[in-house]
C-alpha cells in the first residue's frame, strides 16, 4: 500500500519528545539540507523548529516562517493542522522568553485549540507546559499550578512516561520549594536515583528536583553535585534556561558555602550562556547572584550596578520568584550600606512579593531582613517578633540556615538589651545547627560573638576556647585569596565588556547587515564545500581533479575563464595545465616567473591572492590573445606549508563579480587543490617506486629462475655427453681396428652393444633436457604474458617447483606435494605461479633461519563450492602475532636489506583475490611453523582486456 506523504508531518511531530539530544537535532538538521521536496522538508523543519527554539531560538523562528509560508500557500491545509499547532507553540515559547506573556498565552491556547481538534494528547500537555513557564513567569502560581496539573493529565492521556516524569519533576521541585518536608513525603521516592540510562530532557527536570530539595534541607553537597548533572544534562538535550539556572542555583550554593570562587566560575558560565539570548528569565538571575556575591565581598558599587541591571532587566517579571530575589538582594546591600529607609523598603516589599508567590524561603528571608534592619534602627521588640517567628518558621521546615540566622539576630537582641545568658542560648543553638551542616564553614563572627557572651559571664576557659575556633575560621575566610582574585578578575571583565560592547556595537553598526548577509551565505554553502573537498582530495589523478575542481567552480562562482598553472620543475616559470573558457579546453600557456605583466606569476612571486578590477583605469589589462575581455579576475597560489605548487585563477566578464564571499569559497576550492595536486604528486611517485621494485622483484624472480634451468639440464646434458664421447672413443678404436686387420667378430659384436646402449642413455638424457626445456618455456611464457588457459594443478605446481628444486636443496630442505592430478583450472597460471614461487621463497627467507632440515608441504583438494584449496606450510619459526595482521601490506618485510623487499606477499594476495576472485590468509604461531592457505575458484572471473588487475606492471 502506498503511504500517504500528507500524513508525514503529522507523525513526524506526534512522536516529538520535548527536547532533543544534540546528535539528534544534529542528523535532522543533515537530513533538511538533503531533502528534495517542500513536502519531504516540511515535517524537518517543523522539527528542528520545536528542538531550536531554546538552542538556537532566531533559527528556530525562520524555519517557522518558512514552514508556515510553504503551509499558506496550500489548497488544503487540513493535513498539516498538526504542524501548525505545533509552530504555534513554538511562537508561545518565544514570546515567553521575549517576557511577551500576553502573546505567548495567547499562541499556546491557540496551539491546545488545534491539538485537542486532533486528538495529540502530547501536544496538549506541551500547550499547557508552555503556558506553566508563562503564568511561573508572571507570578499567577495558582495558575502555574493548574496548568502543570493538566500537562501530567494530557501526557497521561497519551501514554508518553518520559512527558510525565518531565511534569511530574517539575511538580515536585515546585512543592520543595513551597514546604520541602511536606514535599518529601509525597515525592522523594517517585524517581530513582541514578538517573544514568533517562532522556537528558527528564532527568534535567529531575536533577534539579533533587538538588532544591537537598538545599533546603541543608544538604548542600548533594545539591551541588545535583546542579551539576542537571547542568550537563540540561547542555546536552537543548534546555538552554535549565542550564542557567542551574548554573545560578550552583553559584547561590558555593556562595552560601563561602566559596566564592566556584561561585563566580559558575555564574560565569550561566552568562556565557544567557548574555546571547537577550531573555530577561535566563540573563537575570544570572546578574542578582553576580551582584550578592559582589556584595559579599566587599565590592558594593559593582553590587549596586549589576542588580540595577538586573532590576531593569526583571521589569517584565515582576511577579516572579527571581524579581522578589533581586529585592532581597537589593535590601541586604542597603543594609550593609548602612541605608536602612531603602533595606526597608525593599525587604518589605520582598517579603509581600514572597507570601504571593507561597515561596517559603523567601518569606523567612524577607521577615529576617526586615528585623535586622528594625534592630539598626533601634527597633528591638518589633525585631525580636520578628525574628521569632522567622525562627520558629524555619525549625518547622527545616531550613537550618535560615534558623542560624534568626538565631544570631535573637542573639543581637539580647545582647542588646544586657540579657547575656539569653543571647549566649541563642549562640549556642547557631552553632549547634551549623555544624549539623555538611561542608558549611562557620562564620568566625558567631564563634566570637559566643566566645565574647562566654567571658562577659566569666567562663573563660570556654571564652579562650571558642576564640581558638574563631581565629581559625577567620584565618581560613582570609586565605581564600583565590576567591578574591576571582571576584576582582570578574568585575575588571565585567566592567571592560560593558565598555567594549557598546564601541563595538557603534563600529559593527554600518557592517552587520552585510556581515549577516556573508555569513548566511557561508552557512549555506559550508555543508556542500565540505562535500566537495572530499570528492576533490579522494582524486589521485590530476586530470580528475582539474575536472572536479572546474565543474564546482562553475557551480559556485562566476566563472567565465578557469585555469590552473604549475610551477615548472626547475622553479623559473609556469605552464597551464587546466586552462577552459566558456566551456572550451584552451591550448597549455608558459609565463616566466619574473614576467613583471603576469598576474599568475606575481601571484607566485609575493605568495599573495590576487582581485583584480580590470575597470579600474589604473589596472593595465595583460589578456592572452584570441581569449575573452575579462572585467573581474581572482589569483591565489596552491600552497602546501611552504610549497607552491601553482596558481589557480577564475575571471568574469563582470564588474566587481568577487566580494568576500566569493573570496572565501575561492580560498577553500584553492586549499582542496593544492592538497588532491600533491596527494596526485605523491601517488605518482609512490606508484612508480612500487613499480621499479615489483620490476626488480620479476628480475630477481627470472634470475632464480635461470639459475634453475641451468642446474637442471647441467644433469641430463653431461650424461648425454659423456656418454657420446664414450662412443666418440670406441668408434675410434674400431676403426684402428679394422684399419690393421685385427678386428675380430666379438670386438664389433661388443661396439655395436655399447653402442646401442650409449645411444639409449644419450636419447633418454636428451628427452629428458628436452622435457625440462619445455616445461621452463611453459613457466616463462606464463609469467611473461599472464594468458589465461586452462591447465592442471598438478604439473603446473611441478613445473614451477623444478625451477626452485636446486634452491630448496642447496638450503638443506624439503617440499613435499600432494596434489590430486585431476584438478583442473582456468585462469592464469603465470600469476599462480609467481604467487607459489613468492611462497616458497618467503619460507626458505623467513622460516627457516639457518637451520637444515626444513619440511615444506604443498597441498590441494577439491572443495564443493567449485573451488579448490591449495594450503602451502612449513615447520619453521612461525610468525610473530603483532605481523600476522601485517603480512600482506605493501613494503612490510622484517628482512629489508637481508633479501626481503615486502612486496612479494602483497603482489600474491593481489593475484589471488583480485585476479583469481579467490581467498588468501594465513595462520601461525611462535615456534610451531606457518600455513598458508588459497581457496581459488575453478573458474577464474573474466577481466577486461585492459584490466589493471591483469597488466598491472
Amino acid at each position: 500500500m502506498m503511504a500517504n506523504p500528507h500524513r508525514n508531518p503529522t507523525a513526524a511531530t506526534t512522536r516529538m519528545q520535548l527536547f532533543e539530544r544534540n546528535s539528534e537535532v544534529d542528523r535532522l538538521a543533515l537530513a533538511l539540507e538533503r531533502a528534495r521536496t517542500p513536502e519531504e522538508a516540511l515535517p524537518l523543519q517543523v522539527s528542528l523548529s520545536w528542538y531550536l527554539r531554546q538552542r538556537d531560538n532566531p533559527r528556530a523562528h525562520e524555519l517557522c516562517t518558512r514552514a508556515r509560508a510553504w503551509m499558506a500557500r496550500q489548497p488544503t491545509p487540513a493535513p498539516w493542522r498538526d504542524a501548525t499547532a505545533r509552530l504555534l507553540l513554538v511562537e508561545a515559547e518565544t514570546q515567553w522568553l521575549r517576557s511577551d506573556f500576553d502573546s505567548a498565552t495567547a499562541a499556546a491556547l491557540s496551539a491546545l485549540q488545534v491539538f485537542q481538534s486532533v486528538d495529540n494528547h502530547g501536544g496538549c500537555a506541551d500547550c499547557h507546559g508552555v503556558l506553566v513557564s508563562v503564568y511561573s513567569s508572571a507570578g499567577d502560581l495558582p495558575q502555574r499550578d493548574n496548568a502543570l496539573a493538566s500537562a501530567v493529565a494530557c501526557a497521561r492521556l497519551a501514554n508518553d512516561a518520559q512527558r510525565v516524569d518531565y511534569y511530574e519533576a517539575n511538580q515536585a521541585r515546585y512543592a520543595a520549594m513551597r514546604d520541602v518536608q511536606l514535599s518529601n513525603a509525597q515525592w522523594r521516592l517517585r524517581f530513582p536515583d541514578d538517573m544514568a540510562d533517562v532522556h537528558p530532557a527528564v532527568s534535567a527536570s529531575v536533577y534539579t528536583y533533587f538538588a532544591v530539595r537537598n538545599y533546603n534541607t541543608g544538604n548542600f553537597g548533594g545539591a551541588l553535585e545535583h546542579f551539576n548533572q542537571a547542568f550537563e544534562a540540561a547542555c546536552a538535550s537543548g534546555q538552554l534556561l535549565c542550564a542557567v539556572v542551574a548554573a545560578v542555583n550552583a553559584g547561590g550554593t558555593y556562595v552560601v558555602l563561602n566559596d566564592h570562587d566556584a561561585a563566580l566560575e559558575w555564574l560565569q558560565q550561566g552568562l556565557e550562556l544567557a548574555r546571547p539570548t537577550g531573555w530577561a528569565v535566563a540573563s537575570g538571575p544570572c546578574l542578582r547572584q553576580m551582584g550578592e556575591v559582589m556584595r559579599a565581598m566587599g565590592r558594593l558599587e559593582a553590587a549596586q550596578s549589576l542588580l540595577e541591571e538586573a532590576m531593569q532587566v526583571y521589569q517584565p517579571l515582576r511577579n516572579s520568584r527571581n524579581f522578589t530575589m533581586v529585592l532581597t538582594a537589593l535590601g541586604d546591600l542597603a543594609l550593609t550600606r548602612g541605608d536602612y529607609p531603602k533595606a526597608l523598603e525593599h525587604f518589605r516589599l520582598q517579603a509581600e512579593r514572597a507570601q504571593h508567590l507561597a515561596q517559603t524561603d523567601l518569606a523567612m528571608e524577607g521577615q529576617l531582613g526586615i528585623a535586622n534592619t528594625l534592630l539598626d534602627m533601634g527597633q528591638d521588640a518589633e525585631a525580636q517578633k520578628l525574628a521569632a517567628g522567622a525562627w520558629h518558621l524555619a525549625e518547622n521546615q527545616g531550613a537550618v540556615l535560615h534558623a542560624i540566622s534568626a538565631l544570631r539576630l535573637l542573639a543581637r537582641v539580647h545582647g542588646g538589651r544586657g540579657h547575656h545568658d539569653a543571647a549566649t542560648e541563642c549562640l549556642e543553638k547557631a552553632l549547634e545547627t551549623a555544624r549539623t551542616v555538611d561542608g558549611y564553614l562557620i562564620p568566625s563572627d558567631l564563634l566570637f560573638a559566643l566566645a565574647q557572651e562566654y567571658a562577659r559571664a566569666g567562663r573563660y576557659a570556654e571564652a579562650y576556647a571558642m576564640s581558638i575556633q574563631a581565629s581559625a575560621a577567620r584565618e581560613r575566610v582570609l586565605n581564600q585569596e583565590a576567591s578574591n582574585r576571582a571576584t576582582a578578575i570578574q568585575v575588571r571583565l565585567g566592567t571592560e565588556r560593558s565598555r567594549a560592547e557598546g564601541e563595538h556595537h557603534r563600529r559593527q553598526a554600518e557592517a552587520e547587515a552585510r556581515r549577516a548577509e556573508l555569513l548566511q551565505q557561508s552557512s549555506d554553502t559550508l555543508a556542500l564545500l565540505g562535500t566537495i573537498g572530499q570528492e576533490i582530495t579522494s582524486q589521485l589523478d590530476k586530470e580528475h581533479v582539474f575536472a572536479a575542481i572546474e565543474r564546482h567552480v562553475h557551480g559556485l562562482l562566476d566563472a567565465s575563464s578557469f585555469a590552473i598553472y604549475l610551477m615548472d620543475a626547475d622553479g623559473q616559470g609556469l605552464t597551464s595545465v587546466y586552462d577552459i573558457e566558456e566551456g572550451v579546453r584552451l591550448p597549455s600557456d608558459h609565463v616566466r616567473l619574473d614576467d613583471a605583466q603576469s598576474f599568475g606569476a606575481r601571484c607566485v612571486r609575493e605568495r599573495r591572492e590576487l582581485l583584480i578590477d580590470f575597470s579600474d583605469p589604473t589596472q593595465t589589462p595583460n589578456y592572452i590573445p584570441d581569449t575573452l575581455i575579462t572585467v573581474s579576475a581572482l589569483f591565489a597560489p596552491l600552497t602546501i606549508a611552504e610549497r607552491v605548487l601553482g596558481v589557480m585563477t577564475i575571471q568574469s566578464t563582470k564588474a566587481h563579480a568577487y566580494a568576500e564571499n566569493e573570496r572565501l569559497i575561492f580560498r577553500t576550492l584553492c586549499a582542496y587543490t593544492a592538497i588532491a595536486l600533491d596527494n596526485a604528486v605523491a601517488y605518482t611517485h609512490l606508484r612508480d617506486a612500487k613499480d621499479q621494485l615489483v620490476v626488480q622483484e620479476k628480475l630477481a624472480a627470472l634470475g632464480s629462475l635461470v639459475a634453475g634451468v641451468a642446474h637442471e639440464l647441467n644433469t641430463p646434458i653431461g650424461n648425454s655427453l659423456l656418454t657420446a664421447s664414450t662412443l666418440q672413443q670406441n668408434t675410434t678404436a674400431l676403426e684402428a681396428a679394422a684399419a690393421s686387420g685385427t678386428m675380430r667378430r666379438s670386438t664389433l659384436s661388443d661396439y655395436i652393444a655399447s653402442t646401442q646402449e650409449g645411444l639409449t642413455l644419450v636419447i633418454r638424457g636428451l628427452q629428458s633436457a628436452g622435457g625440462l626445456v619445455q616445461s621452463f618455456k611453459q613457466v616463462a611464457v606464463d609469467r611473461a604474458t599472464e594468458q589465461r588457459r586452462t591447465f592442471e594443478l598438478l604439473r603446473t605446481s611441478q613445473e614451477v617447483i623444478a625451477t626452485l628444486q636446486r634452491t630448496v636443496q642447496i638450503a638443506g630442505h624439503r617440499l613435499l606435494v600432494d596434489i590430486p592430478a585431476d584438478i583442473t583450472l582456468d585462469g592464469y597460471p603465470g600469476p599462480y605461479g609467481q604467487v607459489l614461487t613468492n611462497l616458497i621463497n618467503n619460507a626458505l627467507l623467513h622460516a627457516f633461519g639457518s637451520r637444515k632440515g626444513g619440511t615444506m608441504q604443498l597441498q590441494a583438494q577439491r572443495l564443493r563450492s567449485a573451488h579448490v584449496e591449495v594450503r602451502f606450510s612449513d615447520d619453521g619459526v612461525g610468525i610473530a602475532a603483532e605481523n600476522l595482521t601485517r603480512i600482506f601490506d605493501p613494503f612490510f618485510t622484517t628482512k629489508m636489506g637481508q633479501g626481503g623487499s615486502g612486496l612479494g606477499m602483497s603482489i600474491s594476495y593481489n593475484i589471488v583475490t583480485s585476479l583469481f576472485g579467490g581467498e588468501f590468509e594465513v595462520s601461525s604461531s611462535p615456534g610451531m611453523g606457518s600455513c598458508f592457505v588459497m581457496r581459488l575458484p575453478l573458474e577464474a572471473p573474466q577481466h577486461a582486456a585492459a584490466d589493471p588487475l591483469i597488466h598491472r606492471h
